[in-house]
């Protein structure tokens, strides 16, 4: 006896096969779904500003100062360690052939909690006097740190001084601290970390914001 095999087209049924395509690719998206979620869940922390969100307001914030500051000579005193990111992304965009850099370090943080007590470890080694300085720092919540840096930056007898933030978290501002003259993104009242900001020394060199969230 001969027996003929059956064609393969015999049973088969596209639209079935497209079927279970879709439904293999909606599993795959829910499997993704959940371990995105689960990192959130265990690590605590979610995204709040991308990386693309951080360029493009980096880029605004270059341009508008570029333009209040053209043809004048300016100081820029990077903040350290937090606002090292920032400051060098903005210095690519900014468009002042007069622009120098000097570096102050201060810190109020302990872990997650700002101390309230403001203590520098390193000074601006240049003389200010006359000149227009532009502080640029990572974050200003309570404010105590940045009025600590201007108070001490006056006693320099600079022309003027103003302050660029990348984070601003109003809530906690005290009645006497200085509001910034430049700010990347306002913020609730939650402890953020990336991008030059830390989580106790720790995460600088993510390429995003994030927020903690336990």
């Amino acid at each position: 006896l001969i027996f003929n095999r059956p064609r393969r087209d015999a049973f088969f049924d596209p639209s079935l096969e497209l079927y279970l395509m879709f439904q293999l690719v909606a599993i795959g998206g829910l499997l993704l779904i959940i371990i995105i979620i689960g990192e959130i869940i265990v690590n605590g922390f979610t995204e709040m500003f991308s990386k693309a969100m951080i360029a493009e307001r980096v880029q605004e914030l270059a341009t508008q100062i570029s333009d209040d500051y053209a043809g004048r000579e300016v100081i820029f005193i990077c903040i350290l360690k937090g606002a090292v990111i920032f400051m060098t992304d903005l210095m690519r965009h900014l468009q002042l052939d007069d622009a120098t850099v000097e570096f102050m370090q201060v810190c109020s943080y302990e872990g997650v909690n700002s101390s309230g007590k403001v203590k520098m470890s390193l000074d601006v080694n240049v003389d200010i006097s006359g000149k227009d300085i532009i502080v640029v720092e990572d974050i200003i919540d309570t404010g105590c740190t940045i009025d600590f840096i201007r108070k001490h930056l006056m006693t320099k007898n600079p022309a003027s001084i103003k302050f660029c933030v990348l984070l601003d978290n109003p809530t906690r501002r005290g009645k006497n601290c200085p509001n910034p003259d430049y700010t990347g993104f306002v913020i609730p009242n939650q402890f953020v970390f990336g991008y030059g900001l830390d989580y106790d020394e720790k995460y600088r060199g993510l390429p995003y914001i994030a927020a903690l969230t336990r």
